[in-house]
């Protein structure tokens, strides 16, 4: 059993059942994107709030209880999410299928985070757009959520490089305050960007 599959295995939503604020206040970046791919994905909050927004969402994750609890709480919000098993790290993923993707907190050790973030970007069609908050490197002395290691943590530059051979639409790194959950919650620092493919 993986780490994540155990640490969803319960009643309660560990990051609650509410969107990531940045996927919320900037959810019309999407708004003529029809089909979404939710990477990452955990138990559904941000999957679910685009499906009610009228999204084609299928939701990623290698947590068979994260996407257990995204299809419950689809049924509870009256929508649907299609959701898939996957590893991002090993499992292909469709390519040039999706009109966007998204990601919130993925964490992946940072010698695999520039091929992850390839595959997300693979799997959107060109022109599609791809959205993502991630927890900086300096996000290791909060303490409010994500990794307790740097080499699991992003850098912003290097995440600005690889950003530019698309067209930038947002970019953003800084304090921004969270609530999401019991794990989440507090002063925090990320990386925000959503790019044009």
């Amino acid at each position: 059993m993986n780490t994540w599959h155990k640490r969803f295995d319960t009643e309660k939503y560990m990051y609650g059942e509410t969107p990531n604020e940045f996927i919320r206040t900037h959810a019309g970046y999407l708004n003529e994107h029809a089909t979404i791919a939710a990477f990452a994905e955990g138990e559904g909050r941000n999957a679910v709030f685009l499906a009610q927004l009228g999204h084609t969402v299928t939701a990623f994750d290698y947590a068979q209880s994260g996407l257990d609890k995204t299809e419950r709480l689809a049924t509870k919000n009256q929508t649907v999410v299609t959701t898939k098993l996957t590893d991002l790290l090993t499992d292909d993923v469709p390519v040039a299928q999706f009109d966007a993707a998204i990601m919130v907190f993925g964490h992946f050790y940072q010698d695999d985070q520039l091929n992850v973030l390839n595959k997300i970007a693979n799997s959107v069609k060109p022109g599609g757009r791809i959205m993502m908050e991630l927890y900086s490197t300096a996000q290791i002395t909060y303490g409010t959520g994500g990794p307790r290691d740097t080499d699991w943590l992003y850098d912003a530059k290097q995440l600005l490089d690889w950003c530019a051979q698309y067209k930038i639409l947002h970019f953003f790194t800084g304090e921004v305050e969270r609530s999401e959950g019991e794990l989440h919650t507090g002063l925090a620092h990320t990386i925000q960007f959503i790019i044009k493919k």
